[in-house]
């Protein structure tokens, strides 16, 4: 697995995993192995490491699907979200710059839990991380206990195309996150009509892009509800053969006005 852009915190050490955790762990591994030929790789970020369960085949399990006419939409049906995307690290450093202890924080689109679990080492009261597939809200939750941040990462089913106020978030969240999710342009409107249900007075919500898929329409839809910034964040990152690459991200924050 290629290492993680220099973006990224590394975990703080944790305690040896309780009972009750291992055996949610195992069960969880015993059923995403009926599927998926998965195991945890150790991912580089900064000084330490983080444990990511990873599709150890992937080309394999994209022929399947492949053969079972399973893929109707790709940008909706293939498995992006095991992918690990280096922008979720750049999102997740860059959340350390707003002001973060004691605030609760929404990952939307979350697929694996990358940038929650990285984000989680600086201070948020209580992060969720969240998703619409069934299989990413399995490997979340297993990457979560292996890391032992249970305690402070919540994984959680979210579609924000449903409509009306969501009763598991009362009070809403002061920063709501997401990382290349702006690439389906038809969740934009839903994804600004939730950000005004969900995001608390003075709350933020950032979304970090590729540069090469970014959206300039959504920046101009936002600007209706709210107070936008752009900004760029340029890193440098690792292909799967080791090679060096420079990326540029774009960073949109909104803001209540």
């Amino acid at each position: 697995m290629p290492s993680a852009p220099d973006t990224a915190g590394a975990r703080e050490a944790a305690p040896s995993t309780a009972p009750a955790t291992q055996n949610e762990l195992d069960g969880l591994l015993a059923n995403i192995r009926k599927t998926f030929d998965a195991d945890f790789e150790p991912l580089q970020v900064d000084d330490g490491t983080l444990d990511v369960l990873t599709v150890r085949d992937m080309p394999r399990h994209l022929d399947a699907l492949l053969r079972r006419g399973a893929i109707h939409d790709p940008m909706r049906d293939l498995p992006l979200w095991a992918k690990v995307w280096p922008g979720s690290f750049v999102l997740g450093r860059f959340l350390r710059t707003q002001e973060p202890q004691g605030k609760r924080l929404l990952e939307i689109g979350a697929g694996c839990a990358i940038c929650s679990m990285v984000a989680a080492r600086y201070g948020f009261a209580h992060i969720v991380a969240s998703d619409n597939v069934a299989d990413a809200l399995t490997f979340a939750r297993a990457n979560v206990l292996k890391n032992h941040l249970e305690d402070r990462i919540e994984v959680r089913h979210l579609d924000v195309t449903t409509p009306g106020q969501d009763a598991r978030f009362p009070g809403g969240f002061d920063i709501i996150a997401a990382s290349e999710l702006l690439y389906l342009d038809d969740l934009h409107r839903p994804l600004l009509k939730f950000l005004e249900r969900h995001l608390a007075p003075g709350g933020k919500a950032l979304f970090c892009t590729d540069l090469a898929r970014a959206k300039p329409r959504f920046a101009k839809l936002a600007a209706k509800s709210f107070n936008v910034q752009e900004g760029k964040i340029g890193v440098k990152t690792r292909d799967e053969e080791g090679a060096e690459q420079r990326r540029i991200y774009s960073v949109c924050i909104l803001e209540r006005p």
